[in-house]
């Protein structure tokens, strides 16, 4: 069976706001145990002319019953493949915690497909690849993964008590761990694509030198903002992070009149 651009699309990516002619497609990338609608809201934050799609990985919610992706390039390799169809409007990626290495490692692929470089490429809460933190959270079990929930924040507590939520993400949680925390960056040059770094000033899993650092990882404009709070920053300042990440990537063509 032939798989199309199309059903790469609806099996990767939800698309959360829909616009005739975008002058900027959006696409963001959820955290280890995260699905796409960690993103909803954001759609009604988005300027008029901004499209918002949101990365699905496999093994939740809609997508329960597909297989986890086992490494990065199971995960990267068909997002790319699905997001080239898009890339004929200015196409911008946010990936947050593990969602910020999956989306760096789209746009390089991208990037290497001749789809790039992209209107922008936003990383929010992880080290720099060549500053990853090597941990091995996923080798303790199931407690050791939430006890490292509990540290970052963002998760209800009902979720991290209630015997029956834990087992609804603790699969998801358990196969991500493994494939970030197994990871290696692949020898490849830095993108041309502008990078934007977010990052929360308490954040436990990055701090200002690792978040610098991705200055090294791009040829293009390079931007680093610091906005208040932990890992899960981007909750509470939500409003906050939709506007700067617009300011960041767009618009590049002259967007739609507002209706």
């Amino acid at each position: 069976m032939t798989i199309t651009g199309d059903d790469l699309l609806a099996r990767w990516l939800r698309r959360y706001r829909d616009v005739s002619v975008p002058g900027l497609r959006l696409v963001c990338f959820p955290h280890a145990g995260g699905a796409a609608g960690f993103f909803r809201t954001w759609a009604a934050r988005l300027p008029y002319g901004v499209e918002l799609y949101s990365v699905q990985y496999p093994g939740r919610q809609d997508r329960i019953q597909d297989d986890f992706a086992p490494d990065m390039d199971a995960l990267a390799g068909p997002v790319a493949a699905a997001l080239r169809p898009l890339c004929d409007r200015p196409l911008a990626l946010f990936g947050h915690s593990m969602g910020a290495a999956v989306a760096h490692e789209v746009a390089m692929r991208l990037e290497e497909g001749g789809s790039g470089p992209l209107a922008g490429l936003c990383v929010s809460g992880r080290p720099a690849p060549d500053r990853a933190r090597h941990t091995q959270v996923h080798l303790g079990g199931d407690e050791a993964l939430l006890a490292d929930l509990r540290k970052l924040g963002g998760t209800d507590e009902e979720v991290l008590t209630d015997p029956d939520l834990r087992e609804l993400v603790l699969p998801a949680l358990r196969a991500d761990y493994h494939l970030i925390e197994t990871y290696e960056t692949r020898p490849a040059p830095p993108v041309e694509t502008p990078v934007h770094v977010f990052v929360g000033d308490a954040d436990p899993e990055v701090d200002g030198d690792e978040a610098a650092a991705w200055a090294r990882h791009t040829s293009g404009a390079f931007t680093l903002r610091t906005f208040p709070g932990d890992h899960f920053y981007l909750l509470p300042g939500e409003a906050d992070v939709v506007e700067e990440v617009v300011r960041a990537c767009g618009p590049v063509d002259p967007w739609p009149s507002t209706p």
